[in-house]
């Protein structure tokens, strides 16, 4: 049985190539000597304000370098980093930090305000660690990030192994986010089968040394261009670390193709993560506009994940890039690796046809799988590894993660069919999640809120195509017959209760929206019909 940490297999490493960069953005460059050493300090910090083995620390943190210093901490001191969307608001936070029974907060200054409405109602949480980001001075009842790395005693011996937990929190079929739990040996094994650098899956920390290239051999850069709080950008990061490279970040905290594609050149990018049309787009466009304004020769592979990469883009930054492999991922927080696509030079692979990965399958209800090139449709499957289920809810866990035919089943919930040759073909999910620009949406959170309104009697919540973001929320209202129902003033007064993404990009107001007897309502309909009110703005 392998035993893998990530704490082990990157201490190793630091240890193997002390100089190299692990770490750059903008001027600062941290190389694996000090991104070792700054990570046991903060490490140091958290034991020392009373935490203890698995404890929950949340990472409210923009992309910066005191993210991954803090995952590395994390790990080190056998606690378990969770990642938190820095666009919650406060009852989002609030449940999400109660949900995880998080003890520790590490954030960004920008966040002190959104802190303050809340923290006096989370007790439990006992050490607060601010970083400087220039909004503001420390507030008194945190620590300067800092300041703590500075006064730190040394980090000594502490027991950790494969078992220990790493947080990855998602959306949830109600709005609620839910919490995958992996086992960080798991997790490495799976990221490990597509790493640029892999150890033997049963191997241990002994394998790193003699698989590691040599010190003359360059080594990889990889930009994780989508926020490290989801999945996509982490594991991204982490696969690199694993190969022993470096990890760049953008120094600002909004998408920027400007600042990403300067930061790809300036930095000799070789690999960048990203999510679909909603940042493939935009760097195509900024491309054409200016060809010769960027050297994007040193990128060898775009990754994206978590939403619609269209073929025909990707055939453009191959134009630009004549030597990158695009890379389109089916997967998910609970189940990585499902199925990928690659377009090269040589050939562009269709916008929704996917090749299942080694443990996936299509799958019918009773877990027989559903035969290639029959055109039933199926759900998509993963066996083998995987997380061990869902924090705190065994009910989700047993829907998710499903013993079916004697074996353990992760089905997020994706519908396809599948040709002759194993090429799978997205469908959709059974549910009617709305992912706009990578971000989850769940309609019944959005309409909940919107009925809260005196206004508003009824609505419904869908999603309708967006050239750039894949999806965008609309919703349908039946007003209540009292006061004004415009647009403007609705959504308005949703900002207060929901994070920006969830607010509906429009809004259309309806005489009824005809429920029927079973108070179930015709989604396909108002989808239909709200796609079209949209193209007729």
């Amino acid at each position: 049985m392998s035993d893998w940490n990530f704490a082990d297999v990157w201490e190793t490493i630091a240890e193997l190539q002390p100089d190299l960069p692990a770490m750059v953005r903008g001027e600062t460059i941290r190389s694996w000597r000090e991104f070792e050493q700054r990570s046991a300090l903060v490490g140091s910090t958290l034991l020392a304000t009373g935490l203890s083995r698995q404890s929950a620390v949340a990472c409210y943190l923009h992309n910066s370098i005191e993210y991954i210093e803090t995952l590395f901490a994390c790990f080190k001191v056998s606690m378990v980093p969770v990642n938190t969307n820095y666009r919650y608001v406060a009852d989002e936070l609030r449940y999400l930090w109660s949900d995880a029974g998080v003890a520790a907060v590490v954030f960004h200054g920008a966040f002190v305000s959104r802190i303050e409405e809340i923290r006096a109602e989370l007790p439990a949480i006992i050490c607060w660690l601010w970083v400087d980001d220039g909004s503001g001075p420390c507030p008194s009842w945190a620590t300067a990030y800092e300041s703590a790395v500075a006064t730190a005693e040394p980090l000594g011996p502490v027991q950790r192994s494969g078992d220990d937990l790493f947080m990855l929190y998602t959306g949830g079929t109600t709005g609620h986010p839910k919490g995958v739990m992996w086992r960080q040996d798991d997790l490495f094994a799976v990221l490990n089968r597509t790493s640029q650098v892999r150890y033997p899956e049963e191997g241990g920390i002994d394998d790193v040394a003699s698989v590691l290239p040599p010190l003359s051999e360059p080594r990889g850069r990889v930009l994780p261009a989508a926020p490290l709080m989801h999945g996509t950008a982490a594991f991204s990061a982490f696969g690199m670390l694993g190969a022993g490279g470096a990890v760049v970040l953008c120094e600002g905290t909004k998408f920027d193709v400007i600042e990403l594609l300067d930061t790809v050149a300036q930095q000799r990018v070789t690999d960048l993560s990203i999510v679909g049309d909603a940042f493939a787009r935009p760097m195509l466009e900024a491309l054409d506009a200016e060809p010769d304004r960027w050297d994007v020769s040193t990128v060898r592979v775009i990754l994206s994940s978590g939403v619609m990469w269209s073929a025909p883009i990707k055939e453009g930054l191959i134009v630009h890039m004549p030597e990158v492999l695009c890379v389109d991922t089916l997967g998910s927080s609970e189940a990585v690796g499902l199925a990928r696509s690659i377009s090269s030079s040589k050939r562009t692979a269709s916008t929704a046809g996917f090749k299942l990965g080694p443990d996936a399958q299509v799958i019918r209800d009773d877990g027989t799988a559903v035969e290639p090139g029959s055109g039933e449709i199926g759900l998509v499957a993963i066996g083998g590894r995987g997380p061990i289920g869902y924090h705190g809810d065994p009910e989700k866990t047993a829907r998710t993660f499903r013993q079916i035919g004697g074996q353990r089943w992760i089905t997020p919930g994706d519908n396809a069919t599948v040709d002759l040759d194993g090429t799978i073909h997205l469908l959709g999910r059974g549910s009617s999640c709305i992912n706009t620009g990578g971000e989850k949406v769940f309609p019944e959170e959005v309409e909940e809120a919107l009925k809260l309104d005196p206004r508003v009697f009824d609505a419904v919540v869908v999603g309708v195509p967006h050239e750039r973001f894949g999806e965008m929320v609309v919703a349908i209202i039946e007003p209540s017959g009292g006061g004004d129902t415009s647009e403007a003033d609705l959504l308005g007064s949703l900002h207060d209760r929901l994070a920006g993404y969830k607010v509906p990009r429009h809004l259309f107001v309806v005489p009824t929206l005809g429920r029927g007897p079973n108070g179930k309502i015709d989604q396909r309909r108002w989808r239909t019909e709200a796609a079209e009110r949209v193209s007729s703005l």
